[in-house]
């Protein structure tokens, strides 16, 4: 009897995975392919629109997404969310928040290089995770075709906008920077001269090519290979055409958020069956209840940010700006969160 309960919740979670694989891939594809294909066709939106879309993400995906690391860490532990552990947990992680912060304050220019390093490495392993569970990914069984696919996965939203849009990435560093020091400004603008650009293009297309070349010399079975290839040709097209505030918005709510967010659930045994069930609204409420709380805090330190930078936060771009600080101070006890389970879960080996 035990060995036949054990293999009905086997199957009722497989199911689950199916379920939530399908969730988690198909919209985001025809949500950004629509997107690349409007702004292929001459679609143009206003600037307070691309910011608009953005801010959205405060709410919708973007910052829950990370608002339940508590919960993924004691699931993987398998222990209870007592007191005891919630005061380490978050003793932990607003600690690294608070040390990040004070980098912003005190060298804004050299915060926002660290943001887009650590949002490159961040996006590039959020997405190995799907591509080697859901998708079954077996190619990314091989560690450096895994670190190649970190490189690239990372790098594409994070890279391909300053090759295709320099302006404009510029323009949001300069709002960023300017929240705590305008005259950090200058100190940004060798990254965006053509010769940087051409470079930095050339080698990542580059290594696009050797990292698909790699993962094809020991993929298995090709279909998780050729998904693997085909969302890397539709992020290239994504974010060459698509504006970067806008890109990012959409990305970032859609596509990294959301894998996450199914990661998690995956953790959540109760969910993960509900899906199985086609109780898709209760595997979304459960998310909600588990994030609720550490969102709204998250848009607390959001108000408070906008009080304390030394620059008036009143425009769209500002309110913009301030947000992606919130994202960069917020994003680095995720990543050492995100990190931690990848290795007990052993994407690395």
């Amino acid at each position: 009897m035990a060995v036949e309960v054990t293999a009905d919740r086997g199957r009722r979670l497989r199911s689950g995975r199916r379920r939530l694989a399908r969730w988690t891939f198909l919209p985001a594809w025809l949500l950004l392919g629509a997107v690349t294909v409007a702004h292929t066709l001459g679609v143009s939106t206003a600037v307070p629109v691309r910011y608009g879309v953005l801010l959205v993400t405060l709410l919708c995906f973007g910052l829950p997404h990370g608002a339940a690391d508590h919960h993924s860490v004691a699931r993987t532990l398998g222990v209870d969310l007592t007191p005891r552990f919630l005061a380490a947990f978050c003793a932990g992680y607003l600690g690294l928040a608070v040390l990040y912060t004070a980098v912003w304050f005190l060298a804004p220019a050299l915060a926002f290089v660290a943001f887009v390093a650590l949002t490159w490495f961040h996006w590039g392993q959020g997405d190995v995770y799907p591509l080697a569970t859901l998708a079954d990914g077996r190619h990314l069984d091989n560690r450096v075709v895994a670190a190649l696919t970190v490189v690239v996965r990372g790098g594409l939203p994070m890279l391909v906008p300053l090759v295709f849009f320099p302006d404009r990435y510029a323009a949001v560093a300069r709002t960023v920077v300017s929240l705590f020091d305008p005259g950090r400004v200058a100190s940004l603008a060798p990254l965006f001269t053509q010769e940087v650009r051409l470079a930095a293009g050339i080698g990542f297309a580059a290594i696009t090519v050797v990292t698909l070349a790699a993962g094809l010399a020991v993929a298995g079975p090709r279909r998780a290979w050729l998904l693997d290839a085909a969302e890397t040709a539709l992020l290239w097209g994504f974010f060459a055409v698509v504006p970067p505030v806008l890109a990012i918005g959409v990305y970032f709510a859609l596509w990294h958020s959301v894998r996450h967010i199914a990661r998690l659930t995956e953790l959540d045994g109760v969910a993960l069956a509900a899906l199985d069930r086609g109780a898709v609204a209760r595997a979304v409420g459960r998310f909600t209840r588990d994030a609720l709380p550490a969102t709204i805090g998250a848009v607390v330190l959001f108000g408070g940010l906008a009080l304390a930078v030394p620059t008036t936060v009143a425009g769209v771009s500002e309110i913009g700006g301030l947000y992606l600080v919130l994202l960069a101070v917020l994003t680095l006890p995720h990543v050492v969160v995100v990190t931690w389970l990848d290795v007990r879960q052993g994407i690395w080996g």
